[in-house]
């Protein structure tokens, strides 16, 4: 005797998902996550206030980025939740008014969670490269690490790792400089007087 062909999760399905739940369509599959903690929260707050104003803004950096918390983004059947996505300008002169993205965007970052690790990495990251995000971040709090991944040939490739107290410069916004130790919640001591 066969197994029962289970339909597809749709929007209404999402739409019953209970507040706080984040609820997430992959591969036609329904996933309800909770909130995270607030060490995931740090660290989203954290890496958003420093790549706003560099890359959002345009003060202190280039510019030319529209930089969301959170979006919701309607990608070949899949609606997907990432902590932060970033779209280039020219490919999205202005913002849509509506509650969704159906534009592929350029960067996401997922910050892991024991709740969401596996998600994000088993799931979660191959439809991001079969929509064609061509830069994806994995920021763990629990490790203090933080993988940069680039798409090639419809699957990533590790283009720099690091973490704890490093200074690093992560494509696609390798124009400045983000101090890791801050995603942790923790400050650099001051440099001593030479």
């Amino acid at each position: 005797m066969g197994r029962p062909v289970k339909k597809p999760a749709t929007h209404h399905d999402l739409l019953r998902v209970p507040e706080p739940m984040v609820a997430e369509i992959v591969d036609g599959e329904l996933y309800a996550s909770p909130r995270p903690a607030i060490p995931h929260a740090v660290v989203a707050s954290v890496l958003g206030g420093d790549l706003i104003g560099p890359f959002h803004r345009g003060r202190g950096g280039p510019g030319g980025w529209w930089i969301l918390d959170e979006p919701e983004l309607h990608l070949a059947g899949d609606v997907l939740v990432p902590d932060l996505a970033g779209w280039r300008r020219q490919r999205l002169p202005t913002l849509p008014a509506t509650a969704a993205l159906e534009l592929v965007p350029d960067w996401i970052c997922e910050v892991l969670s024991p709740a969401t690790a596996h998600l994000d990495r088993t799931r979660k990251l191959p439809a991001y490269a079969r929509a064609g995000v061509t830069h994806a971040w994995l920021v763990d709090p629990a490790t203090r690490t933080v993988e940069v991944l680039g798409l090639d040939r419809g699957g990533w490739r590790v283009l720099l790792s690091g973490g704890d107290d490093d200074i690093l410069r992560l494509p696609p916004f390798d124009a400045i400089e983000l101090d890791l130790l801050a995603l942790w919640g923790e400050t650099r001591p001051p440099a001593a007087p030479p």
